[in-house]
């Protein structure tokens, strides 16, 4: 039986607790620290590349410019395409995205080229042919009317918020004569008048969300802006941002040479790039080079594919994403993204299964939305509806929280006895953002790369080892718990945590590496 953490864990745990081991530190890490202390030592293992499908990546970074995948076969800056494949000066990687950065999601898009055909009608009025259709029309209008809905109520609530607390605040900063003030400094105010009491009761109930009441301010003005960027982009039904961005037509997937080399992103403060930039550290982010952090893997090279949109991606994208990827020699693919609606899901399954049949190792996101995927089909992913796989080189990763116990499985992330297959670390993961920045971040889009890192290290120690071989050396070499997990962050619904993925496990490295030794 494992011990449960009983102290709290320290920051310094924290900033690297996907590298410890739940056996010495009670910590549900991967064992990264030990493989290395006890396994590898001073073995030399090859060169990995992986390819990360993602916003793009900030590749002057300081823990991630000296692992970034250079091309052997191009002359960087001559405008040519020197190894003929195709993409002209493709130095580190390519951006299918061009200069996009915001985008519709997936079901407003499919209300757009939908809603001239459609609009009015009720079921009886339609052909038995556009039946199908019609029905995710319907369905794809009432989600997007419900989301923009609540997002309305958002902008709303939280710009009600500032306009009480920002005269509130200049109230008491003029009062006490600072703007840092604390809950004691407002309470130690003697006779307020009737407008001051309420302002004293606002400002004291909100410093319970931040230290202070101007860091308040910023964290509810970023919330307004996110919502207020969302109605601008994800729902936007009059701007066709691709064709008047990236002039390609998502819709024909005979083009494959659109985009270009800019694989951090056409935004100068990368901004868009921080998602991909996260992904990669956790990877391969320069180990013990007294900067930042340790990335999971060394002897890995990042190729950086930009294909992930703020908003939903595009199934050819993607579908062209990862033939790049495999095309170029990546080993393992890291694909943290996903959507519930997919309109060529069947190009994307194309290039998964060319994949396998190339020997290269996807390793997938579940998402983040804490529901089953044994009763909601995500994409990308490789479930056929019988729940029967197109590819054996798929692996879908849930996420672990650092609490050992009933809160195991992170509040958000999704699971599936059938449609995922592994779990393993996703919240608070401590990582590299966009100009030699650092920051916590969450989601099944940490724990996919936590895995693809371990992935990278076998393919790297094991190089006889196939793909198929890796995702089994995953799956079977990971440590499970009795303890039942609460899903969902819902405390009504639990399961043993053997019963919500395939493996019914969680990844370990120093395992891995013995079983695959053995192999």
């Amino acid at each position: 039986m494992l011990p449960l953490k009983i102290t709290p864990i320290s920051d310094a745990q924290l900033k690297m607790w996907s590298d410890l081991d739940l056996q010495n530190d009670t910590i549900p890490g991967m064992g990264v620290d030990r493989t290395y202390t006890e396994i590898i030592k001073n073995r030399k293992g090859q060169k990995v590349i992986v390819g990360v499908i993602d916003s793009g990546v900030d590749i002057e970074h300081e823990d991630l410019k000296n692992v970034i995948w250079t091309n052997p076969g191009e002359i960087a800056g001559n405008n040519k395409d020197d190894d003929g494949n195709g993409y002209v000066d493709d130095i580190h990687g390519w951006n299918f995205l061009g200069d996009i950065v915001a985008e519709n999601l997936e079901y407003v898009r499919i209300v757009k080229k939908l809603n001239t055909k459609y609009e009015g009608k009720t079921e009886a009025s339609v052909s038995a042919a556009d039946r199908e259709e019609f029905a995710l029309y319907q369905k794809a209008k009432a989600e997007m009317s419900k989301e923009i809905e609540q997002t309305n109520a958002n902008v709303t609530q939280y710009t009600g918020i500032l306009s009480q607390l920002k005269p509130a605040h200049a109230a008491m900063t003029k009062k006490l004569g600072k703007a840092d003030y604390s809950k004691a400094d407002l309470a130690g105010i003697t006779n307020p008048t009737e407008a001051e009491q309420q302002q004293i009761g606002l400002l004291t109930q909100m410093l319970n969300y931040d230290d202070t009441i101007p860091a308040f301010i910023k964290q509810v003005e970023g919330g307004v802006s996110y919502f207020q960027g969302r109605l601008d982009s994800h729902f936007n039904m009059d701007r066709n941002f691709r064709a008047e961005v990236l002039k390609d037509d998502a819709d024909d997937a005979s083009t494959k040479y659109y985009g270009n080399n800019d694989v951090d992103g056409p935004d100068p403060k990368k901004e868009d790039a921080k998602h991909g930039t996260h992904v990669s550290g956790i990877i391969a982010a320069q180990r013990n080079n007294g900067v930042g952090m340790n990335g999971v893997a060394q002897n890995v090279e990042i190729m950086v594919v930009r294909a992930v949109p703020d908003g939903d991606e595009y199934d050819k994208d993607i579908a062209n994403a990862i033939r790049y990827a495999v095309d170029n020699g990546a080993k393992v693919i890291n694909t943290s993204f996903g959507k519930y609606y997919s309109t060529h899901p069947e190009w994307v399954i194309d290039a998964i299964k060319y994949a396998a049949k190339k020997d290269v190792l996807i390793v997938n996101a579940a998402g983040n939305e804490g529901i089953n995927l044994d009763e909601n089909i995500v994409y990308p992913n490789d479930q056929t509806k019988t729940g029967a796989e197109y590819s054996d080189t798929f692996l879908t990763v849930g996420a672990l929280n650092y609490k050992y116990g009933g809160e195991l499985v992170a509040n958000f992330s999704n699971y599936g006895k059938t449609n995922v297959d592994v779990f393993g670390p996703g919240v608070k993961i401590w990582a590299t953002t966009p100009l030699n920045t650092y920051e916590y971040l969450q989601g099944t889009s940490m724990a996919a790369p936590n895995v693809a890192g371990v992935a990278a290290m076998i393919r790297s120690y094991y190089p006889k080892l196939s793909a198929k071989q890796v995702k089994q050396v995953l799956m079977d070499s990971g440590l499970t718990t009795k303890t039942p997990v609460v899903l969902g962050g819902d405390p009504s619904n639990t399961a043993p945590f053997s019963s919500i993925s395939t493996s019914g496990k969680m990844v370990n490295m120093y395992n891995a590496f013995i079983m695959a030794s053995k192999m």
